[in-house]
């Protein structure tokens, strides 16, 4: 899975992180299941956002739910 989607800047030292985190990337960089990750947004301890049908979670909420600020 590729994460880093402008390969052009990184290329040149350029590192932009992600504004936002599909489930399955989410699941990905955190190593959190997709069913606790689900039970996590259910809690309210992870914030979302929709954008038509897909569902983002933003970065800032899932750094601070590893942080352990969520």
């Amino acid at each position: 899975m590729k994460l880093a989607r402008n390969h052009g800047l990184a290329a040149k030292g350029i590192n932009l992180e992600p504004l936002a985190y599909s489930i399955t990337e989410a699941c990905h960089v955190s190593s959190i299941g997709r069913t606790r990750l689900y039970a996590l947004i259910k809690e309210g301890r992870l914030k979302t956002r929709k954008i038509g049908k897909r569902t983002l979670i933003p970065a800032s909420s899932l750094r601070a739910l590893i942080e352990g600020e969520a």
